[in-house]
């Protein structure tokens, strides 16, 4: 079920900038139990939302690692985001007019003081597991380091300690897409949209990498006859519609920032003195073919969290394998919080 919860309070950013008052989405699946032991946090990544059945596939199913009949699951749309959480397209309660491109910058460390917010509003002091993927993992690791005895078991999926400049660089080349639309700078929901489109294809090839693409976009075979035309093509355009019709440029431009701010070691000496902090019995999980948040991105994690267990999933499919590769997920995890 899906829910609001309303922060009539001013929340101060990391920047300095000041949000009047916060709204935060979220969704929970299941039942929380009496002794309030059985919470699993789900952390979402870019451009997902608080339903994690709906972008997770196979995940949130009896005898899965998210199972309802078993778990009380909650996962909180993170802010900026386009899925009800105060974002670019909220009004300002400050002027009564959307925010629009007034929405302050924001950083991954102002989403988690916005989760903890709603989890001191409902009362939820520890959880069984704080879990996230890609930016959900920037998330549950920033959670992990500010409030170490929230969680008994953190899960870090396709993740990594701070935004090194390769992914930084695609963050950019995605923002000049958008930039270079015309209707950019306008005051209106769909401003830049049509540049977004084009960021989300350059998204694609990171989050997908070249195995992955030639594995799934070859054409047809027995096709003698020139063309000019590939199946990549199509693929490309096909994902940058698709984002097209259920997001907005605004909220798309803000998030790809916060991601460049990721960086645990900020104001925390080392990534290794700010890894220290983490208490919890961690998991953490990297993709062979990730050339986003490769194997060796997460080594840092392995060396320094204390009670920290590493698998590596073998895969094809890129940054995405956390998307695709749910069953290996599954055995990996179940197993991790099965253990006492």
């Amino acid at each position: 079920m899906s829910y609001i919860y309303h922060h009539p309070h001013p929340v101060t950013l990391e920047s300095g900038a000041v949000l009047p008052e916060v709204d935060i989405v979220y969704d929970t699946f299941g039942e929380m139990n009496a002794a309030r032991d059985n919470i699993i946090w789900v952390c979402h990544a870019l451009t997902a939302n608080s339903d994690v059945a709906d972008w997770w596939p196979h995940t949130v199913e009896e005898g899965r690692f998210l199972d309802p009949t078993r778990y009380f699951i909650i996962c909180a749309n993170f802010l900026g985001s386009h899925y009800g959480t105060t974002s670019p397209l909220s009004v300002n309660p400050a002027t009564g007019e959307k925010y629009y491109y007034d929405f302050p910058r924001i950083t991954v460390r102002d989403m988690v003081a916005c989760h903890q917010l709603l989890a001191s509003h409902l009362g939820i002091e520890r959880v069984k597991m704080l879990i996230g993927s890609s930016i959900g993992g920037f998330q549950a690791m920033e959670w992990a380091i500010t409030e170490p005895k929230f969680m008994e078991c953190l899960t870090l999926i396709a993740t990594t300690t701070c935004s090194e400049p390769w992914a930084a660089a695609f963050n950019e080349s995605q923002r000049m897409a958008i930039r270079l639309d015309k209707s950019w700078g306008e005051r209106r929901d769909d401003a830049g949209i049509d540049g977004m489109a084009v960021a989300r294809s350059i998204a694609l090839i990171s989050y997908r990498g070249g195995a992955a693409y030639n594995a799934t976009q070859q054409e047809l075979s027995g096709k003698e006859d020139v063309s000019f035309d590939r199946r990549a093509h199509t693929y490309q355009q096909y994902q940058g519609e698709k984002l097209r019709r259920r997001f907005n440029a605004l909220s798309y431009y803000r998030l790809s920032e916060a991601v460049d701010s990721h960086n645990i070691a900020r104001g925390r000496g080392s990534i290794a003195e700010a890894l220290r902090r983490i208490e919890a019995r961690t998991l953490v999980v990297a993709i062979t073919s990730d050339i986003l948040f490769p194997p060796e991105a997460h080594t840092p994690l392995r060396e320094h969290i204390a009670r920290a267990e590493y698998h590596l999933i073998e895969s094809e499919f890129g940054h995405d394998g956390f998307l695709v590769e749910h069953e290996k997920l599954n055995t990996i995890i179940t197993t991790f919080i099965n253990r006492e």
